[in-house]
């Protein structure tokens, strides 16, 4: 019986390794794995829907389907979460020292409605009192000029937007001052560069998200994998293979980090982190699914609907392909 030709754009992650290079196939799919950009793939399945399966932004999807809009149907494989306290860059010559103070500040962002500005946004209000509507976001390229919001935003009044100029970037308004912090997916040049004046809001980021997460149990995370309904629909099955194949290839990661004796990694102190790691979240600390995730997923719902980007309130399991919602038992 000939397999269902399908190609999946995605990042070229080590959980994701086996799918990428072959090793491991999805039940009935000969899979073509694109691994690409996460930006790229976004604007192009966003916009083209050029692909049967990709990654996708996870506060986009909510979006789309809070608005009823969406052409993707979700299975819950989350390729990148990422805890942000590292991310948000300050200017310390516009009086900026804690996190109270990006109250009645200029924040710069590439897009307010991106994954990793919305945990962000939600920690700040949740932890320290900053809500969305407390400061204003400058929306646009932090390195190239040009950057828009991949999906239109329909905000309240209360929230304040405005994308920067056409020829300008958000590292170079921060280095100038002409906004006082950045919150980014990615280091700003000027911070790499070694500018004095440009530095995280969180020096010691890491110890401040192990703290987050024991007192949360929030991983943030920041993508899903998405099916076109198109594809879907014809083959609905086509769900659940992809999603244990991805539950496949993660595990496979992980037990290569395992192995006795061997360095998986170029890291000198591995086995050290994945103490810490069991330490801080036990045996799994990438967990897939729903039901291990549901209070991630719905504290990010919560922070969207809260920051002005949802037309109505999903559940969880309005995200997600039907065939995935339970299992089977023997």
């Amino acid at each position: 019986m000939s397999r269902l030709h399908l190609t999946l754009a995605c990042g070229d992650y080590d959980r994701t390794k086996t799918l990428q290079d072959g090793s491991m196939s999805p039940d009935g799919i000969a899979l073509n794995y694109l691994p690409l950009e996460a930006e790229e793939i976004f604007w192009r399945m966003g916009h083209h829907q050029e692909f049967h399966a990709s990654e996708m932004s996870l506060s986009n999807y909510i979006t789309m389907t809070s608005r009823g809009e969406s052409p993707f149907i979700a299975i819950p494989v989350y390729p990148s979460r990422y805890f942000r306290h590292s991310c948000v860059f300050i200017n310390t010559d516009r009086g900026l020292d804690k996190p109270a103070d990006l109250s009645g500040k200029r924040i710069g962002v590439a897009e307010y409605a991106m994954t990793a500005a919305v945990w962000i946004r939600g920690f700040m209000s949740d932890d320290y009192g900053v809500k969305a509507s407390d400061a204003e976001w400058f929306t646009g390229g932090q390195e190239v000029p040009g950057r828009k919001e991949r999906i239109a935003l329909r905000l309240p009044p209360e929230i304040k937007v405005q994308p920067i100029p056409q020829d300008r970037t958000l590292n170079d308004m921060l280095n100038k001052g002409e906004i006082d912090a950045i919150v980014s997916a990615r280091i700003p040049s000027c911070y790499a560069a070694g500018a004095p004046h440009i530095r995280r809001l969180f020096p010691d980021f890491k110890s401040v998200e192990i703290d987050y997460y024991r007192r949360t149990r929030l991983f943030p995370i920041m993508h899903t994998v998405v099916i076109r309904k198109d594809v879907y629909e014809a083959d609905p099955w086509v769900a659940r293979s992809l999603y244990t194949a991805f539950c496949r290839s993660k595990d496979d990661a992980i037990a290569r980090m395992n192995i006795n004796n061997t360095m998986a990694s170029t890291l000198p102190w591995l086995q050290a982190e994945i103490s810490l790691l069991r330490d801080v979240f036990g045996d799994d600390w990438w967990p897939y699914g729903i039901e291990p995730n549901r209070h991630v997923i719905e504290s990010l719902i919560r922070y969207m609907g809260e920051q002005g980007l949802l037309a109505e309130i999903p559940t969880v399991e309005d995200l997600f392909a039907p065939s995935l919602i339970g299992d089977y038992r023997l």
